[in-house]
């Protein structure tokens, strides 16, 4: 305690709150009791808020005060907050309402790494919602020094590579660790069997920088580790024409990693790989919808690490034992019960996304559970697209569904007993106003750009795919992709799937996905895209700057080949 925030000094108005990163500042306060993910959500370069879904979009945040309940969706969002305080596009300072990792280990990296920081500091409800109420006004901030982690257990390996036993790199890992093991309050470190890292995502030069560092200092790996989703196709990228800048740059940024140990995985679904963790292994993963699946589906256990914590972890082999690492954090404390899902036996693939992302705006800050689909039995893949737009929506780690989930055998062993529940039921009509607005382009117009695989297709995926486009043709002028991992598009070559599917006219894209995928890979001249991630139709306004359809994978195909989407609703959504 004894940070303050003043808005006014007039008025005698100040509020008291801990800070995690501190400073003295000042600056207008911009505000929303909205959550926001700065990947895909603020534009790295020139800072302004272009999540066409949040209530501050168009704001730029550069010379303001940042005040938001807490970050949402994804892990690069450390990333972005680095860019920004270098390129001095960002804030003075953030305020939230409660403890909030992502966004703060970009500071904490800032100010580690490359000397700059900005106030980082969180305020108990009631002075909160005071200042929310202040949006527009003059705010100066006295953040007072963070909590330092003096009672984090040290093993003496972990006291030795603080030291510098093994290494700067491995040093300062440790250092940047131990400082968010005491944001997230942890007493000791535990050891990871593996790990994933986003951080391989180019979000400007300072991610860059970090890496090359990381490479200098000696950085090499401790555990197993893997590779997201990279900013460009490694080896189509200069016939695509991407800007050689980028292209080189993101190129170099991968090699820092594979340099250091990382294999070159280069998938945002390593759950499809055959190092995927099992039931109760203590894992550290980044980005949001691997966390995500990791935690819900295979019973792994991974906080949503943050871009760059997920390198120092993987160059130490220890992570904070805190958060979903620990049995009494993966409880559910919302119940949602789906009513009437058994009734319908139309539902096609796109209820899943959707669902899911219902889901994680019914429940953006605590861990859900939800009942009612037993009887449909979701595939894997349901449960990534299920998982993918939840993630997009909350900033929570985990879901459980019952009788589904590997932990949600009954409600009995997956509700907390430590506080209160809340109870919800929903009625699958109440979907429908997400549907409107994932589904942000007007009603008939042309579809230029089918875009499919966020997050990676699976081979299953491909193969439905491929079942759907047999013995049909593409519409001339809609172009149609598909992103899924290295391995992946092997199997569906082997399998004869990707000569099926590029008869049709579809192009392969390996190593990147669609979060990542600018022009020239989107076509200049096109207006509306089509997908049937949830997670993309959120992102894709604001990443690309078109308007999107979101549909089933049947409507996808159907809009590949007729050039339109009338943008009916399906028919279980619809009521028929």
């Amino acid at each position: 305690m004894g940070s303050t925030a003043e808005p006014s000094a007039q008025d005698g108005f100040v509020l008291h709150g801990t800070a995690y990163v501190h400073g003295k500042t000042s600056g207008k306060l911009v505000t929303s009791d909205l959550e926001l993910s700065f990947w895909g959500g603020v534009n790295p370069q020139t800072g302004e808020i272009i999540d066409r879904h949040h209530t501050l979009s168009g704001t730029f945040l550069q010379g303001t005060v940042l005040v938001i309940p807490g970050g949402r969706g994804s892990c690069s969002g450390s990333g972005v907050m680095l860019e920004l305080l270098l390129n001095g596009k960002g804030p003075e300072a953030v305020i939230f309402q409660r403890r909030e990792d992502i966004l703060t280990l970009g500071v904490i990296i800032s100010e580690d790494i490359f000397g700059r920081a900005i106030p980082v500091l969180t305020l108990d409800m009631e002075d909160f919602q005071a200042i929310l109420k202040r949006h527009g006004q003059h705010v100066h901030i006295d953040a007072q020094p963070p909590p330092v982690a003096r009672d984090v257990e040290l093993s003496a390996a972990d006291r030795a590579l603080l030291d510098g036993s093994g290494g700067k790199a491995a040093q300062v890992s440790m250092r940047i660790i131990l400082r968010m093991a005491a944001l997230l309050g942890a007493h000791r470190l535990l050891d990871v069997k593996q790990v994933h890292v986003d951080g391989c995502i180019y979000t400007g030069p300072g991610s860059l920088a970090f890496a090359q560092r990381l490479r200098a200092w000696g950085g090499k790996v401790a555990v197993p580790t893997t590779l997201n989703s990279v900013s460009i196709d490694q080896k189509r990228w200069r016939a695509q024409g991407v800007d050689p800048v980028f292209g080189v740059a993101s190129r170099e940024l991968a090699a820092a990693y594979t340099d250091m140990g990382a294999r070159p995985t280069f998938t945002c679904a390593p759950y499809q790989l055959d190092t995927a963790p099992g039931l109760g292994d203590q894992v550290a993963w980044a980005e949001s919808n691997a966390v995500v699946y990791a935690n819900s589906v295979l019973g792994a256990r991974t906080i949503k690490y943050p871009d760059f914590l997920d390198i120092a972890i993987a160059l130490t082999g220890r992570a904070p034992e805190a958060g979903a690492h620990q049995d009494v954090n993966r409880l559910a404390s919302v119940c949602i019960t789906v009513t009437d899902a058994r009734a319908f036996r139309t539902i096609d693939d796109s209820f899943y996304p959707l669902l899911g992302y219902k889901v994680g705006s019914l429940a953006p800050t605590r861990i859900p559970v939800v009942a009612g689909l037993e009887a449909l039995a979701p595939s894997r893949d349901d449960l990534k697209a299920f998982g993918a737009a939840f993630a997009t929506a909350s900033s929570m780690p985990m879901f459980h569904i019952l009788g589904v989930t590997p932990e949600a055998a009954s409600l009995d062993t997956v509700l907390t007993k430590t506080s209160s529940v809340t109870y919800i039921s929903l009625d699958t009509s109440q979907l429908s106003p997400y549907w409107d607005k994932l589904n942000s382009a007007d009603p008939g117009q042309p579809v230029d750009l089918v875009s499919l695989g966020n997050p990676h297709f699976s081979f299953a995926e491909i193969k439905k795919l491929a079942a759907l486009c047999r013995d049909k043709r593409k519409h001339a002028e809609v172009t149609m992709v598909v992103t899924c991992g290295r391995a992946t598009h092997a199997l569906a070559g082997q399998a004869g799937l990707v000569e099926v599917l590029e008869t049709f006219g579809v192009r392969f894209l390996n190593d990147t996905c669609w979060c990542m995928i600018t022009e020239p890979v989107i076509p200049r001249a096109a207006k509306v895209i089509m997908t049937n991630s949830g997670k993309y139709a959120h992102y894709g306004p604001g990443l690309t700057g078109r308007r999107f359809y979101f549909g089933g994978l049947a409507s996808c195909v159907e809009a590949a080949c007729s050039g339109v989407f009338r943008g009916e609703k399906p028919q279980w959504l619809a009521g028929e």
